[in-house]
């Protein structure tokens, strides 16, 4: 079994290196989904150091279509950070990164508390305690990996943080309930170009069962979401690559626009 605080070191001096994205030394990889979230687990805690407190979570390969392509029969949940989490319009610098990409998401702000003595949850119950819904651009950095071999090591994903470098959230709508999420479409620009287009229900069929997905998954880690954190349901269009002198746009249909200008 991997020691998973050296494992995470070992994660947090490559993030700080600016080193691409390699799988971990045999002595260290994850075998187990369990011992990839202890990994992910103590890697955040080193990150929170500098970058803030548990500030809310992501859920990657949200689609069957990407759990496919990386080898996997489920999806992952990620931690984002207090600092890392942007009101639109956001600024970043491309140099801070390795290889910086952008994700276009749906993404809920939690209301109520959900233990995970309520567990398990469902789409309803997740309902009742969201209290605004907005548009956001996921920040990530895939460290120029090699996508190709992303299957042999799909653990390893995980206890990087779903690569999750924060997010650019749009204005939250409280007034959300008549909105059809599952149908709420969504259309991404990059310097004034279309480059996708996607409705709310690519993200494991609708919104919020990705978010009671997250739920369940924290409630058998003992966790649970806390009022105010934020969620970020899964990418509907396809992951893009962003350099210095773009500027990104993402609208949702009845939600709003959110926007990231990268420097």
């Amino acid at each position: 079994m991997p020691n998973p605080k050296a494992a995470a070191r070992h994660l947090f001096e490559a993030h700080r290196r600016h080193e691409r994205f390699a799988p971990l030394p045999a002595d260290l990889a994850p075998s187990t989904v369990e011992q990839a979230y202890a990994i992910q687990d103590r890697f955040v805690a080193l990150r929170a150091e500098e970058l803030g407190a548990i500030a809310g979570y992501k859920i990657a390969l949200s689609s069957q279509e990407m759990q496919r392509f990386v080898g996997v029969t489920e999806p992952q949940a990620g931690v984002m950070l207090q600092s890392t989490l942007h009101r639109t319009p956001a600024r970043v610098r491309a140099a801070d990164y390795v290889h910086l990409i952008v994700e276009f998401e749906i993404a809920v702000r939690m209301a109520a508390d959900l233990p995970a003595a309520d567990a398990p949850f469902s789409r309803s119950r997740i309902a009742e305690s969201v209290g605004a819904v907005m548009p956001a651009i996921e920040i990530a950095d895939d460290r120029n990996a090699d996508y190709s071999q992303l299957a042999r090591h799909p653990l390893e994903l995980i206890a990087d943080n779903g690569w999750n470098e924060g997010a650019v959230l749009g204005v939250p709508l409280e007034d959300w309930r008549a909105l059809d999420l599952a149908a709420a479409r969504g259309v991404a620009t990059i310097n004034g170009r279309k480059v996708g287009e996607g409705v709310g229900a690519a993200a494991l069929g609708h919104p919020l069962d990705a978010v009671a997905w997250i739920a369940n998954h924290l409630a058998a880690h003992g966790r649970g979401l806390v009022f105010r954190d934020v969620v970020i349901t899964g990418s509907i269009i396809t992951t893009k690559t962003v350099q210095p002198g773009d500027l990104v746009r993402f609208e949702v249909e009845r939600l709003g626009a959110v926007e990231l200008r990268v420097d």
